[in-house]
C-alpha cells in the first residue's frame, strides 16, 4: 500500500516530552504537556493521549460522514458525535501500549445504516487505518 499524502504538518517537542511544551511548527497551537497524575505526573496540563483522543474523534466523525456521502449510505445528522476514550498502560510483553473505545452516537439513524456508517468509517478513518492490527479499538454505537 502507498500513501500519496496531500497535506503534511509538523510539530515539534521540547522539554522533557511528556513534561515540556510541543507546538505545532507554523505555531498556531502550543501545548504544555505534563504526564497525568495516574502516570506519576501532576495533571496540571496535556498530554499525547488526549491530543491523540481528540484527533481521532475529529478524524473518524469526518470519515463517517465521507462514507455516508460518498457511498449514498444517507446523512450524518448535524448532532452526530465521537467520543474517543484513549487508555495508555504497561503492555505485556514490555513497554506501553495504547487502546481505544469509540462511542458513536448518529440520533435518528436507523440502526443498520448506522451500523454501515460506523464499519465504513472504520476503512477510510486515517487513524483507523493506522491503528489496525496495533492496538485495541472498541467501537460502540449507542
Amino acid at each position: 500500500m502507498s500513501v500519496d499524502p496531500k497535506y503534511w504538518t509538523e510539530a515539534q517537542a521540547t522539554g522533557g516530552g511528556r513534561n515540556g511544551l510541543a507546538k505545532l511548527a507554523d505555531g498556531k497551537l502550543t501545548v504544555t504537556m505534563t504526564s497525568p497524575k495516574e502516570l506519576g505526573g501532576n495533571g496540571a496540563g496535556h498530554n499525547p493521549e488526549e491530543l491523540f483522543a481528540i484527533g481521532y474523534a475529529a478524524c473518524y466523525l469526518g470519515a463517517m460522514r465521507f462514507a455516508a456521502s460518498s457511498e449514498k449510505l444517507g446523512t450524518v445528522p448535524d448532532d452526530a458525535t465521537v467520543n474517543a476514550h484513549v487508555g495508555i498502560g504497561p503492555r505485556s510483553d514490555g513497554g506501553f501500549g495504547l487502546k481505544v473505545k469509540l462511542v458513536v452516537k448518529l440520533p435518528g439513524v436507523e440502526k443498520s445504516v448506522a451500523e454501515k456508517m460506523v464499519e465504513r468509517g472504520h476503512f477510510i478513518c486515517p487513524y483507523s487505518n493506522a491503528t489496525k492490527g496495533n492496538i485495541e479499538v472498541e467501537t460502540e454505537l449507542a
